[in-house]
């Protein structure tokens, strides 16, 4: 294992850590709370709405000031902004299947993987089915772009 390895584990693994007790600290991980969030015309519940202004409050001038001046990554790996940034079918189609999942479930990605110590069957249930319907995806993704 190379040194750069090495340091991709360790960034990465701080950067998880650092995330998951995030979300399970701040409730984003409690499907009940996200959809007192999304359920904007009844019983809203703004709390989430802070712990994104917080996390961006936190974000925002470290970005600005650590990341956006570098080129490259810490472990040494050029940076580089994405070529394609037209707004597309694929990307309102996919937005669109997103938003409707998590507003039915109350899980998106970043959650659910936190979620997965507390052991429940439907937490891995809804894994499974995010993890085929990114597989399915991506199988489609390839069949229309070439």
């Amino acid at each position: 294992m190379t040194k750069e390895n090495i340091i991709d584990l360790v960034v990465a693994g701080l950067a998880g850590l650092l995330f998951g007790s995030g979300m399970i600290i701040s409730g984003m991980v409690d499907p009940n709370k996200v959809i007192g969030f999304l359920d904007i015309f009844g019983l809203w519940d703004p709390s989430l709405a802070f712990v994104m202004g917080g996390a961006l409050l936190i974000f925002a001038p470290g970005y600005h000031f650590l990341i956006k001046p570098r080129s490259r990554a810490i472990n040494g790996d050029e940076i580089a902004c994405p070529s394609n940034t037209k707004v597309d079918g694929l990307l309102i189609s996919g937005a669109a299947i997103f938003g409707i999942g998590w507003g039915l479930a109350g899980f998106c990605p970043g959650p659910i993987v936190a979620s997965i110590g507390g052991g429940s069957h439907v937490v891995l249930a809804f894994l499974a089915a995010m993890l085929l319907g990114m597989l399915l995806a991506n199988k489609y993704i390839a069949r229309v772009t070439r």
